[in-house]
């Protein structure tokens, strides 16, 4: 893939997929935006939905709330602001979820170094595996 300065991607132009482990929609932003040092996806939750509490190994991630939500990291949880960005370092259980009764809520989430593959998020543990 050729290197460029720049590139742009708009979200509602790319589709939405669904991860195998909880059904949740996510958009992969890696390859069309050209990324090669970090990892980057959206999460849309629908009201009352979470992520699965996973963890990455030697893999920090910089969560931003575009419409605010709850963060968990390690069992403990977190009001975010829309807007608000959080970062949680590699091995730290996290999830995030949509507490709202009404609104979908979008995270911008962003790994790095890029462990994997785009398809295969690489070092990717769910809690059980994480003993």
């Amino acid at each position: 893939m050729t290197q460029h300065l720049f590139n742009t991607a708009e979200l509602e132009e790319i589709e939405q997929e669904q991860f195998p482990e909880s059904g949740n929609c996510h958009r992969k932003l890696t390859e069309p935006l050209g990324c090669s040092e970090m990892r980057l996806n959206t999460v849309t939750l629908a009201p009352g939905e979470t992520t699965a509490p996973h963890t990455h190994e030697q893999q920090e991630e910089v969560y931003l709330a575009l419409d605010g939500g709850v963060v968990e990291i390690d069992g403990n949880r977190h009001e975010v602001s829309p807007g608000g960005v959080v970062r949680i370092g590699p091995d730290a259980i996290r999830s995030v979820r949509n507490d709202t009764d009404t609104e979908e809520q979008t995270w911008i989430m962003c790994g790095a170094p890029p462990l994997g593959t785009v398809d295969d998020f690489g070092q990717y543990r769910m809690p059980d595996d994480a003993n």
